[in-house]
């Protein structure tokens, strides 16, 4: 996916919160986004990460972004991942 984000994303400004630089991505010039990575590296980085990778929601949300900007979405990786999400023992990675 950083492949991805590269091609489609570019580098623009950032903000500091609290002392912490977060970076601004800007999408084709109109849409800015903040970097949720820098976000967490400024708390319990790896725990907030896999935390919010956790939950069904963020599992769902990630599924609609793919499906609607990555030509190479791999629909039934993420069916698997998807039913497995919300479950006691579910955890995502990064990697995963």
């Amino acid at each position: 996916m950083n492949d991805f984000i590269n091609k489609r994303m570019a580098k623009g400004k950032s903000i500091n919160v609290a002392g912490n630089q977060i970076t601004i991505l800007a999408r084709d010039g109109k849409n800015e986004y903040i970097s949720l990575t820098d976000m967490a590296r400024s708390q319990l980085q790896e725990v907030v990460i896999i935390k919010w990778l956790s939950l069904k929601s963020t599992i769902e949300y990630l599924g609609e972004w793919e499906a609607l900007y990555n030509p190479d979405f791999n629909y039934t990786e993420f069916g698997i991942i998807k039913n497995e999400a919300g479950s006691n023992n579910f955890v995502l990675s990064v990697k995963q």
